[in-house]
Parts: C-alpha cells; sequence; structure tokens
C-alpha cells in the first residue's frame, strides 16, 4: 500500500533518488531563508532617529562624536553615513559620489542568497517533475515485464503514487520558497531606498553645517590661500 504522504519517513522510499535531491534544495533553502531572516533583522534601523543625532553632532562640529555614533549603529545605513562623515571636508558633488560609491557596496550584501532562494524555488518543482516521469517510466517498464499481474489496479495506484510523491514534495518546496524570495525582495528594495535617502540627508547636513558655521572645505582653503599670495 502506499505510504502516506505526510509521514517524512517513508518519502525516500516511495519517491527514489530524486527526493534526496529534493531534500537538498530544501535544506540550502532553509539555509538561504535563515541567513537572510538574520541579515535584514540587524538591519533594522530608524534612520529618522539616526540621522537627527548626526545632525546634532555635525552642528556642533563633533565629527568625532559624530563618527562615532554612525559606527556604533547597525547595518548598510549607518555604514553610507560613516562613509560621509568620514570626508566631510570634501566639497558636495563629492560629497555626493561618497554617498553614491558606499550605498552601491552595500547592494551585493542585500542581494546576498536571494538568487540562491529563487533558484530553490524554480528547480523543486522541475526536480518533482523528473521524479514523475522517471517514475511513470518505471512503472510501464514492470508493467510490459509483468504482464497482467502488474496491470492491476492496485499496482498501477501505488505506481501513480509513487510516481507523483516527487511532483507534490517540490511544490511543497517551491512554494515557500518562492513566498520568501518575493518577501525578502520587497525588503531589499525598501533597504536600497533607505541607504539612498541616507546618503542624500547626510550630504545635505554636512554641507548645510559647513555653510552655517563657516566650514570650508580644504579645496576651498587652498584657492583662497591662493589668491591672497597671488594678490599680494
Amino acid at each position: 500500500m502506499p505510504t502516506n504522504l505526510f509521514d517524512p519517513s517513508g518519502l525516500p522510499a516511495q519517491g527514489g533518488p530524486v527526493i534526496w535531491l529534493q531534500l537538498g534544495l530544501a535544506f540550502f533553502g532553509a539555509v538561504f531563508v535563515v541567513e537572510r531572516l538574520f541579515f535584514f533583522h540587524r538591519a533594522r534601523i530608524n534612520v529618522g532617529d539616526l540621522l537627527v543625532g548626526l545632525s546634532n553632532h555635525v552642528r556642533r562640529k563633533a565629527f568625532a562624536e559624530a563618527l562615532h555614533e554612525a559606527a556604533r549603529a547597525p547595518g548598510p545605513v549607518a555604514r553610507v553615513a560613516h562613509a560621509v562623515l568620514l570626508r566631510h571636508h570634501l566639497e558636495r558633488s563629492d560629497l555626493r559620489d561618497v554617498a553614491q560609491e558606499a550605498g552601491q557596496l552595500e547592494v551585493p550584501r542585500i542581494e546576498k542568497n536571494l538568487r540562491g532562494i529563487l533558484a530553490v524555488s524554480l528547480l523543486a518543482p522541475l526536480t518533482g517533475m523528473l521524479g514523475t516521469v522517471l517514475g511513470l517510466t518505471e512503472m510501464f517498464q514492470s508493467m510490459q515485464l509483468g504482464g497482467q499481474q502488474a496491470g492491476s489496479a492496485a499496482n498501477l495506484s501505488q505506481g501513480v503514487f509513487q510516481a507523483l510523491v516527487t511532483t507534490a514534495l517540490g511544490l511543497t518546496i517551491a512554494i515557500p520558497a518562492y513566498l520568501f524570495y518575493l518577501y525578502f525582495v520587497g525588503r531589499a528594495k525598501r533597504l536600497v531606498h533607505r541607504i539612498e535617502r541616507t546618503g542624500i540627508e547626510m550630504v545635505n547636513i554636512v554641507c548645510d553645517a559647513r555653510t552655517e558655521t563657516g566650514i570650508v572645505s580644504i579645496r576651498d582653503e587652498i584657492e583662497s590661500r591662493g589668491r591672497r599670495k597671488g594678490k599680494g
């Protein structure tokens, strides 16, 4: 008699070697999902509070405190802010490039293992179809070799059940994997948006504080000294 589909102990015997391939896909998919869950959990940060705190330090010219607060905060958003603060003496256009480059460096970390989850969601049903085709082929071969006895209703039902086990397991793996993929893609897009917002805000904060407090860039100071020497 066919084994209960919800009894995992009988799946390898019912589905054959394809089941082990699917179990391997399920294992890697679970590892990728757990890793991404931990990553996005660690990357959670209130961008507004971070920008307010850094703005207060920058306006007081306390760049050391601002760097310390940005380095202490977790996640890629804080790293982008830290990169801008490290080069706060640059002009606005150069600071904008720094923020953009720092954000681009964070994208591979954000998208890590997303393709792996997508691959699991695509390969799992394909392996299920492969197992079904192999199971049906084996069933028809046994019918040809066994004659009328092999063509009984019980044997046919058992053969069809064995062939469909891999398809059912493949869909069971693929559906949650694809749902997790869509969820993580949405989280990644929102995180990239927060990174871009942080980069723009940090450039504005540094440049506005420089204008309000009379802070000049090194390039401006060198040019002003050159003009004074030329006049002298």
